[in-house]
């Protein structure tokens, strides 16, 4: 992953410098990339999407008050305006005056105005939640274009159903579903369960009439046989990461409800010399 990133990011650079006209950008790209954006392409964009597509550095764009200000990273995929903002805690937080607080805001506010979709990234969430930090980036990528589906023989439904899952941070349901494919409740179960199935999906809680989805973790960079069976050591794997059949076989059956204990047939209520034990005697 690491030599397929650097040649990558090598020939990335070098394409955006020969293309460029503007001698403000030149400039800033001849200089090089900052280490948080250089750490935030090597560790989570690059492992999540998996290309350097459509993305920009350095981005230059004119705000309302006639100045240039710069984007860490633009992701423009036919003509759209993503905007990744790497965020270091010392400039952003601990040393952040009044005047760049300021300015930090007009910033946002100004790009959001511009229509671009702004996705800030702590330098910090980086290095200690990467994985966090892809699911995120899917998720951002997802509202410009369409992913190709996970696995073959898919319908448009079931490919539908996973761009949507990874348009979501959060786990959704059957009906959340069915509201965004505008089919049927049932329908909705139906595909869900076979996405399970195939392991595409997992299920994210027990409850059998209320149960959500979402994506498998193999989906977002790990590996898909860390999600299936039980280990080589012979421990349990953890339920989250099991597909929906796995998932109910791990699952223990409910013992059945005692039957209530019988009063005799003239007790009383409270006579407790006329209720039998579980031996038969009085």
């Amino acid at each position: 992953m690491t030599a397929d990133f650097e040649g990558s990011y090598e020939r990335w650079l070098t394409e955006q410098l020969a293309q460029e006209e503007s001698v403000r950008r030149r400039e800033r790209l001849e200089e090089g990339l900052g280490h948080g954006t250089i750490e935030f392409l090597r560790q989570i964009w690059f492992p999540a999407v998996g290309n350097l597509d459509d993305l920009y550095a350095e981005w230059e764009v004119r705000d309302y008050h006639g100045g240039y200000r710069y984007i860490d990273l633009a992701y423009c995929p036919g003509g759209a305006k993503g905007a990744v903002e790497i965020q270091g805690y010392g400039s952003h937080a601990r040393d952040l005056d009044t005047r760049r607080f300021k300015d930090l805001c007009w910033r946002h506010s100004l790009l959001g105005l511009g229509g671009w979709t702004l996705l800030p990234v702590a330098y910090l969430s980086i290095r200690e939640e990467p994985e966090r930090c892809r699911q995120l980036v899917l998720a951002f990528v997802g509202r410009f274009l369409s992913f190709d589906p996970v696995s073959d023989g898919l319908n448009w439904l079931e490919e539908e159903t996973l761009r949507y899952a990874r348009r979501l941070l959060a786990p959704f349901s059957a009906g959340e579903l069915a509201a965004h494919l505008r089919v049927t409740d049932r329908h909705a179960r139906a595909i869900l369960h076979r996405l399970a199935a195939c392991n595409s999906l997992v299920v994210t809680n027990d409850k059998q009439r209320y149960r959500t989805y979402r994506l498998a973790e193999w989906t977002f960079g790990g590996d898909p046989d860390a999600v299936r069976g039980a280990a080589a050591d012979g421990s349990v794997p953890n339920k989250r990461n099991l597909r929906g059949g796995e998932q109910a076989g791990m699952e223990k059956a409910r013992p059945k409800p005692a039957k209530p204990v019988k009063r005799a047939k003239h007790a009383k209520p409270g006579d407790s010399g006329s209720v039998k034990n579980s031996n038969g005697s009085r």
